[in-house]
């Protein structure tokens, strides 16, 4: 596998949230870099070593209301 992709959202109680496209992966922390630790940890949970993404894509998704 060449590449895998995390949608990366801000949590309501504070942190981030992140889950990957196409599969069964979820985790969240309260930082940008501990996402990033976990989101690697997760990978290796989920996947053998030789079919280990050979890159990590993190989408930030970040949603803005207003009215008018």
């Amino acid at each position: 596998m060449s590449e895998i992709i995390f949608l990366i959202e801000e949590a309501a109680e504070g942190g981030y949230s992140a889950k990957a496209m196409g599969y069964s992966i979820f985790t969240d922390a309260g930082t940008i870099e501990e996402i990033k630790e976990n989101i690697k940890d997760a990978i290796k949970c989920h996947f053998d070593d030789g079919e280990l993404p050979k890159l990590v894509r993190m989408h930030f998704v970040h949603d803005e209301v207003f009215a008018l």
